[in-house]
């Protein structure tokens, strides 16, 4: 046997039928899908439909919970912040706060800013400025001769809102 004498095995592969091509090919004017009704026309999306009983999705109990409420921090681990110090990607004498972190590609994200977090070792002493640290994170970056001010950070949306309640202060008094 050959590489090209390697075929399918005969009616393995079948052409397909083509439909409403008149009352001859067996196919034709209702093309094979009945008389009336919601399927026999165009555009039915009754997938997950189960005739009135309660459909699967909306028996199976649904777990955990999503709260709307919860902070959106960038995560940083120390021993990557070390690592890009020692490639030469951030300075270290800086004060490293999220601006900083995020053009040197640490902090991905992070509407209410950077937590960072003490993975890794850290050598040098580096000051910081970010919204949350882990008490291991603080303990490292102080052993180290560093220094971490947790500050509360405002997102864009709730400026805009504060802005606007104090507009229509202004406008009310």
């Amino acid at each position: 046997m050959k590489l090209n004498e390697i075929s399918d095995n005969q009616g393995a592969r079948k052409p397909r039928m083509r439909v409403g091509r008149g009352i001859g090919s067996g196919k034709g004017k209702t093309s094979g899908r009945g008389v009336k009704g919601q399927k026999s026309r165009e555009g039915v999306s009754i997938a997950g439909f189960e005739g009135g009983q309660m459909p699967l999705h909306m028996r199976i109990p649904k777990r955990g919970f999503n709260n709307i409420f919860a902070k959106d921090y960038a995560e940083v681990n120390l021993g990557m912040i070390q690592k890009v110090i020692d490639a030469g990607g951030l300075d270290a004498t800086a004060t490293l706060d999220h601006a900083t972190l995020k053009a040197a590609g640490l902090a991905r994200g992070g509407k209410d800013g950077v937590r960072l977090l003490a993975k890794g070792a850290i050598t040098s002493k580096l000051n910081f400025v970010v919204a949350g640290v882990s008490a291991g994170a603080k303990a490292a970056v102080e052993a180290a001769g560093g220094s971490v001010e947790v500050i509360h950070v405002v997102p864009a949306a709730e400026k805009a809102k504060a802005k606007k309640n104090s507009v229509k202060k202004r406008t009310n008094a």
